[in-house]
C-alpha cells in the first residue's frame, strides 16, 4: 500500500475515534479543511512538519499516522509490527 494511502486511512480512523470533524482538526493544526480532506482522500502528501502539526492537534505520536495496517478477517485493521 502506498504511504499516502496509509496516512489517509490512519488520519481518518484516528480523527473519527476522537470525534473530530475535518474543520476542527484543520483549525487545531492551523491548516485548511480542504487540505485535511485532500490528505484523507490520499490526494495530497503532507510534509513531515504538517504531519507533526496534525499529530499535535490529535494528541498522538506522529508515528501513528504512518504505521501500516493489515486487514484482519472480519474487516478490522491490525497495526503491522
Amino acid at each position: 500500500m502506498d504511504l499516502k494511502e496509509v496516512v489517509a486511512i490512519n488520519l481518518r480512523r484516528i480523527r473519527h475515534a476522537k470525534e473530530m470533524t475535518q474543520e476542527e482538526l484543520a483549525d487545531a493544526a492551523g491548516l485548511s479543511a480542504r487540505y485535511v480532506g485532500a490528505i484523507e482522500r490520499a490526494n495530497k502528501s503532507p510534509s513531515v512538519s504538517v504531519l507533526g502539526r496534525i499529530a499535535d492537534a490529535l494528541d498522538i505520536d506522529p508515528c501513528e499516522l504512518i504505521q501500516s495496517v493489515k486487514p484482519r478477517p472480519g474487516g478490522k485493521a491490525k497495526i503491522a509490527k
